[in-house]
């Protein structure tokens, strides 16, 4: 069989990569053809993304490619979920976009609810709230009267907003449409009552397409620049949790998956969107995937929470690497201290330990006091969040699950696994490490027609990526410490209940 060759860009909120595969005799083999940096950049007290060098850096990837001989037929870009740009009527981009983490949105969610009620836009939408989506975003800019509202023609996501500047072409992905908190999944369709109330025209909005549509050639100019005469864009799983799920080397529809990185992001795979009171009591969100299934999950904080303690630790002189922060995990107390992990206050606190140590004498918890306390703490946690997010998912959904699927980096944190995997007494099946490059790439392949079927691209996966099993063991103390958690997190539901 001929093989056929791809280039995938996955791009998320600390760097880049450029990651060409090959599909032959349904294996994928995957190499790293450049890599860069991505930050927040803090501008006169506001966060933004400097979207002109991320273009600068794949137009250096995609020549870099072609430097090397490798001639893909196509082209994908993933990148983080919510954030993105406006043009102006001549095409014209209108500034660097904001980052999701800046704190215009910190009040959004409220002054937003007093417009139109926050049960209302669940049921319009079927997302969960979260003060960076697109929805409170765009909020945010007519409230602070930004002057580019008043002239901006075009909306685009940030990896459509990419494809455009390869292209010349906008139009919007399906998977990434879903996070703005926009969409309604009932019809398909950009939700007009959520635009009116925004005073925003509907029509700064594109075209939505399905993963795998193919956009076009790229611009000439960017031909010239890279040399790469016949490769085309196609707009894979645009929203990298799209494209990293369709990777589960799945073989029946039995299993929650947990997408671990910065965030984990942990559901079901969904027909059809379940959008209900307990779905909204339980802070539910329903994203787009890989034909056009959904995905039911929730956002969990995830390791941005170990990130943020070692960028601190650092300034502090403590320069410790992930390994070293894991293995000093693994010799700490266990269930020493508990928290929330999606408690607000740890959102971008600036200081994360800190923030920790304030968050547990709020709640009467033990305070971390080294590095290893705030390490176990974490993760523990977090395995704890994964059992209790579980359980509402069998509630909401009715679903049989009967294991769990880690892909994503974090599925590289072997003392992580292992406590989901006792935490919620499921087998847990971690990997791919590379799941969003994966399903980025295969994408591509289901657009030009060499993958017929989701089921296809699994099977594609399993035949190309090593997994590694994890069995629960103690789960008899988990369910002790597990009703001490619950303690903690309904705070949360009863929270969510009053702000209906």
């Amino acid at each position: 069989m001929k093989s056929s060759s791809f280039l995938a860009f996955d791009l998320g909120a600390s760097g880049g990569r450029g990651i060409i595969g090959e599909l032959k005799d349904k294996v994928l083999t995957f190499n790293e053809v450049c890599r860069f940096n991505n930050s927040m950049t803090l501008i006169l007290g506001s966060y933004h993304w400097d979207i002109l060098r991320l273009f600068d850096e794949i137009v250096k990837g995609i020549a870099a490619a072609n430097g090397f001989g490798i001639r893909p037929e196509s082209i994908g870009i993933d990148t983080w979920g919510v954030d993105y740009g406006l043009l102006d009527k001549k095409g014209n981009l209108l500034g660097n976009p904001y980052a999701y983490r800046d704190h215009r949105t910190d009040t959004a969610i409220e002054e937003f609810s007093a417009i139109l009620p926050l049960n209302r836009i669940y049921m319009l939408t079927g997302i969960q709230f979260m003060q960076f989506n697109t929805l409170f975003q765009l909020f945010a800019a007519k409230r602070d009267k930004l002057p580019i509202m008043d002239i901006a023609s075009d909306l685009l996501f940030i990896p459509d907003l990419l494809n455009y500047m390869l292209t010349g072409i906008k139009k919007t992905e399906f998977t990434f449409a879903t996070t703005s908190q926009l969409l309604n999944p009932s019809t398909g369709r950009w939700e007009k009552e959520l635009f009116d109330a925004l005073g925003i025209s509907v029509n700064i909005m594109q075209e939505i397409v399905e993963p795998g549509t193919l956009l076009g050639p790229m611009h000439k100019s960017v031909i010239d620049e890279t040399g790469m005469q016949d490769a085309r864009v196609i707009a894979v799983a645009s929203h990298d949790t799209g494209s990293a799920i369709a990777a589960i080397p799945a073989t029946d529809e039995n299993f929650a998956y947990i997408s671990s990185g910065t965030w984990s992001l942990m559901g079901i795979e969904s027909p059809k969107a379940i959008i209900t009171e307990d779905s909204f009591n339980y802070s539910f969100t329903n994203e787009g995937g890989v034909n056009h299934t959904y995905r039911i999950l929730k956002n969990i904080m995830g390791l941005w929470l170990i990130q943020e303690c070692k960028r601190c630790w650092a300034g502090s002189m403590q320069d410790y690497s992930y390994p070293e922060i894991v293995a000093m995990a693994e010799k700490a107390a266990p269930f020493r201290t508990l928290i929330n992990p999606d408690d607000a206050s740890f959102y971008n606190p600036g200081d994360m330990p800190t923030a920790i140590s304030d968050y547990c004498k709020t709640h009467s918890e033990p305070l971390p006091s080294q590095p290893g306390d705030f390490a176990r703490c974490i993760f523990e946690s977090l395995a704890l969040k994964y059992r209790f997010v579980l359980e509402s998912l069998r509630k909401i959904s009715g679903k049989k699950i009967d294991r769990i699927h880690i892909i994503g980096g974090g599925s590289q944190n072997k003392f992580l696994c292992q406590l989901a995997a006792n935490a919620t007494g499921l087998q847990v099946t971690a990997g791919p490490a590379e799941g969003t490059a994966i399903g980025n790439l295969l994408v591509q392949a289901l657009g030009l027609g060499y993958v017929k079927s989701l089921g296809e691209i699994r099977e594609i996966v399993k035949n190309s990526c090593e997994t590694e099993v994890y069995k629960p063991v103690d789960t008899d103390k988990w369910d002790g410490v597990y009703d001490r958690f619950l303690k903690i997190v309904t705070s949360e539901k009863r929270k969510v209940k009053n702000e209906k």
